[in-house]
């Protein structure tokens, strides 16, 4: 099943992925959107700096029925069906159940702890998937449970790509997936660097953009 979710999760820049599973389709801080684009089911917006709540984007795949799940900071960016969440909960959207965990810096200071902005853990068709927003390598997830783990490897704003797989190695989920490169900060080789330091103990993905 997990290679089944994986097949159907793609890639769309920076923190940005798409998820086709359970009858549903989930965007991750969707981000310079472009090409075929289609219409959300379930937008998670992880808090509200605008390279990861961007309302224009938003309103390229927002529906009637699309339901957004985020904290109030860019809650108030936003119109619609929005759910208000902080860090430590969870809600059902029908085949999808969403789990809020934190995000956070713990050595910089562009991500305050007291900001309660989020990470989010999906389970669908039976598969967990963690996409960790942007955050440094904190206590917390040491309890995360995930089969699939997108974790941001560009170090300056988030975890450095060595930093991350110590992350990797805390949540010991089956594939990770570096992200939060190739954009605004971050590079090709932070996410190598990434896949070399777990090599022989994690599987890890590098994404390709669609």
């Amino acid at each position: 099943m997990i290679d089944k979710i994986l097949a159907n999760l793609e890639w769309l820049g920076h923190d940005c992925f798409r998820l086709r599973a359970g009858g549903k389709v989930i965007y991750f801080d969707p981000f310079q959107l472009a090409g075929d684009l289609v219409p959300a089911d379930i937008i998670l917006i992880s808090h509200e700096h605008y390279d990861h709540c961007s309302p224009e984007d938003i309103a390229k795949i927002q529906q009637e029925s699309t339901v957004i799940i985020t904290w109030q900071h860019s809650a108030a960016k936003l119109a619609g069906d929005v759910k208000r969440l902080g860090p430590w909960r969870t809600i059902t959207c029908d085949s999808v159940t969403v789990e809020t965990v934190p995000a956070y810096n713990t050595n910089k200071k562009f991500h305050p702890q007291a900001n309660n902005w989020l990470g989010f853990i999906v389970t669908v068709e039976g598969v967990r998937i963690y996409h960790a927003g942007d955050t440094d390598y904190i206590p917390e997830m040491a309890d995360y449970r995930a089969d699939i783990a997108l974790l941001p490897v560009s170090g300056t704003y988030v975890m450095t790509a060595d930093e991350a797989a110590q992350a990797a190695l805390a949540i010991n989920p089956q594939v990770a997936i570096p992200m939060h490169f190739g954009s605004l900060v971050g590079k090709q080789s932070d996410a190598e660097r990434f896949a070399s330091r777990l090599e022989g103990r994690i599987r890890v993905l590098l994404p390709r953009k669609i």
